[in-house]
């Protein structure tokens, strides 16, 4: 079969694009209604979302800012009763969260869970903890312990010292020393020394900048006996 001129092969290729824009023409001609359509509906959800966001739910995220002021102000005092519940004029964490939900930041939950924590409402402290999470490893890891602390307070040692060891893991710094400690003593208290000797062996290996560190041989020497 003899080539296509190249005068040909342009007529050819016209020919298709004029087919292919035909076949579009026919298909935007048998659709256009509906195509109109959807497109309103996407231009009018976006919108919807853009205003949302514009003037609701970003005014009522610095209105949850503000009321939580009063609240952090009695949680640094250990005031845990205002912080969590008010003062009569002000809002707690726990009105907050009601109020706005974590419109004012997730930390809400980890604050009102020490001061459920400290005010002796476990349960509540370990359903304001399932509900708080975090990307800082620092704060994952607070939260963890915490969750640990109440194990403590309700007896479930097991738990606890589970805890306190995930809580070393989500955060490798030499804070992690800390929770390790936590740990170590909980398998004391369990008479599970093995695991308490491993739990002091760490912070002495791994974290030997810490400030447990200074006293790891000493809790070592007492397991080994």
């Amino acid at each position: 079969m003899a080539n296509k001129t190249p005068k040909n092969a342009e007529a050819a290729r016209q020919e298709n694009i004029q087919e292919q824009v035909s076949v579009f023409d026919r298909f935007y001609n048998d659709n256009k209604k509906t195509i109109w359509t959807v497109a309103a509906a996407v231009v009018v959800c976006g919108l919807a979302i853009l205003g949302y966001s514009r003037y609701i739910y970003q005014p009522k995220c610095a209105e949850a800012m503000a009321s939580v002021y009063h609240a952090e102000a009695a949680f640094q005092e250990s005031n845990w009763e205002a912080a969590l519940n008010g003062d009569g004029k002000n809002l707690g964490f726990a009105d907050v969260i009601a109020q706005y939900g974590s419109k004012a930041g997730k930390a809400v939950y980890l604050y009102a869970a020490i001061c459920e924590y400290n005010l002796g409402g476990f349960d509540a402290a370990l359903e304001y903890l399932g509900k708080y999470s975090s990307d800082d490893p620092i704060m994952a890891a607070r939260a963890e312990a915490c969750k640990g602390d109440v194990y403590c307070a309700t007896g479930e040692l097991e738990k606890a010292a589970a805890q306190y060891e995930k809580a070393a893991q989500v955060d490798g710094s030499d804070i992690a020393a800390g929770y390790l400690l936590k740990a170590g003593l909980v398998y004391e208290e369990l008479g599970n020394a093995r695991k308490a000797l491993a739990a002091y062996n760490e912070i002495k290996d791994q974290h030997p900048g810490s400030y447990e560190a200074m006293s790891a041989e000493k809790y070592i020497a007492r397991v080994s006996e």
